[in-house]
Order: C-alpha cells, then sequence, then structure tokens
C-alpha cells in the first residue's frame, strides 16, 4: 500500500499536465487503456489467459466503474486545485472505508472508529472551508473520487478470496478501457509532443503497478488495517506539486491534512489486534 502511494502521486502529476491541453475523458481513458495493456503484457506470459476468468463478473465491473469514476473526478480536480489539497482530501477514502466495510464485509467498527470518521470529515471542511473565498468547487469533485475509492478498496477486499490480485488487476480498468471507446471520438485530441506522449503512456504504468499492489495488498490483510498506510500518497503529493507546479500547502491545508491522517491513523492503529 506503501509502494501504491509513491506511484499515484507522480501518475497525478503527469495528469495534471495533461489535463492544460487535454479533455479529462481522454486522459482517464488513456490511465485505463494503458492500465489494461500493460497488465496483459506483464502478467500473461506468467499465468496465461486463465487470468482472465472471474467468477464475480459484476463485482468485476463495479470495482472498475468505481476506479474510473475515481479517476476521472480526481482528474478533473486537480486542473483546479493543487495536488496536496486534492490528495489531502481523497485521504479521506480510508475513513469511508469503515463504514462501507463494516456493512458489506462485516468488519468491526466501533463508537470510536465513528467518532474518527467524523474527525476526518471536520478535517476536509477545514481543507475546503466552505462558505469562504478560498472555497473551490473542484475539491468536491476530490471527496467523490474518495467516496469511489472507497467502494473500490472494499470491493476489491470482497474479492479478494475469490478471485487472484491479477485477475483483479486486469478487471479494475475493464469499464474505463473499453466502455469509454463510445465517448472518445467525440473527445479525442492528438497528442502533440513526445512529453504528452510519455506523460500518456506513463499513466497506465503507474496506475496498473499502484493498483496490483492495493490488490495484494488486500489480499494480505483487512481493508480497515491496510487501508490507512495509503497515507504515503499525501506526502507523496506535497512534494510532487511543489517540485513540478510550485504549490505548497497553506496552514490551514497542512491542519485539515493532520487531521483526515490522525483520524485515519487511529482508526489503523485501533484495529493492529483485530486479526
Amino acid at each position: 500500500m506503501c509502494g501504491a502511494g509513491l506511484l499515484f502521486p507522480v501518475m497525478s502529476g503527469f495528469a495534471k499536465f495533461l489535463g492544460a491541453d487535454y479533455s479529462t475523458l481522454q486522459i482517464s481513458w488513456a490511465r485505463a487503456f494503458g492500465h489494461i495493456v500493460f497488465m496483459l503484457i506483464f502478467f500473461v506470459p506468467r499465468f496465461g489467459l486463465r487470468m482472465l476468468r472471474t467468477r464475480r463478473p459484476g463485482t468485476q465491473l463495479m470495482r472498475s466503474l468505481m476506479l474510473f469514476t475515481s479517476n476521472a473526478a480526481s482528474f478533473l480536480a486537480i486542473v483546479y486545485i493543487p495536488l496536496g489539497q486534492a490528495a489531502a482530501i481523497t485521504m479521506m477514502a480510508p475513513l469511508l472505508v469503515l463504514p462501507l466495510a463494516w456493512l458489506v464485509l462485516g468488519e468491526r467498527a466501533t463508537r470510536a472508529h465513528i467518532v474518527a470518521l467524523m474527525v476526518g470529515f471536520l478535517g476536509v471542511v477545514i481543507l475546503i472551508q466552505p462558505g469562504t473565498a478560498m472555497f473551490q468547487w473542484a475539491a468536491l469533485l476530490s471527496l467523490l473520487s474518495a467516496a469511489c475509492y472507497a467502494v473500490y478498496q472494499v470491493l476489491t477486499r470482497l474479492i479478494s478470496t475469490i478471485d487472484t490480485p491479477e485477475t483483479s488487476a486486469i478487471y479494475s480498468s475493464i469499464v474505463g478501457s473499453f466502455g469509454m471507446l463510445l465517448v472518445l471520438p467525440f473527445v479525442w485530441k492528438t497528442p502533440h509532443s513526445a512529453r504528452d506522449i510519455f506523460y500518456f503512456c506513463s499513466l497506465g504504468v503507474l496506475g496498473g503497478t499502484g493498483h496490483y499492489f492495493v490488490a495484494r495488498a488486500l489480499t494480505y490483510a483487512p481493508a480497515n488495517i491496510v487501508a490507512p498506510f495509503q497515507y504515503m500518497q499525501l506526502m507523496g503529493s506535497v512534494v510532487v506539486g511543489y517540485l513540478f507546479f510550485g504549490d505548497f500547502p497553506d496552514f490551514l491545508g497542512w491542519v485539515g491534512a493532520a487531521v483526515i491522517v490522525a483520524a485515519g491513523l487511529y482508526i489503523g492503529w485501533s484495529q493492529r489486534g483485530s486479526r
């Protein structure tokens, strides 16, 4: 999960570069299609075509839809807001995993965990500052991204005892790769530089590898224990945002992020002995 947290910020940085000139839908398709191609090249020689078989196609397609929606919302958000702020808001995902894992997976949640979830939402309010001049509507897209990614993680955990991580890694981008072909002709813009081609191609490699790490992590441990380790992504996003775009969180940004991370880490720490 830490490895995924290091790869995703770089992917987001490339997507933010591309977002200045290309449609978010085209960027999201490139991320999903590149993911499929990279995973097939990497896994088929080792596991054969049997890895494409799934015993829960409906669950896999729902996972894929949630991941595509999360990516599309995130890529659109970072066009308008700094990477660090967007990443801090999407760090609500581990907290949102808590009630979802309770409802769907039966993983234990206590009253203290619910309080931690509410504290995490307080951190989001501090970050987006609703009702002030600092409020950006794009911050709500990051919150949508977090919600969809939380559903994706819980469904990944649900399917982890049925399909292999390799199968889940392939299916996670099915919707984005092939569903988007219906609208891609209407938003397509041919890349006009070698740098842009490199960025487009890198999205799938970075995202595919990261989500394989997520699927593998959730095979080894419950979702509510593993999920908080993705907070590595927050620091990575701050570094990438500063190095690539000169963005650096302000004081309230750090406070809000700290509140969210503290709430998530408390949940992870309190679950350490559950299994």
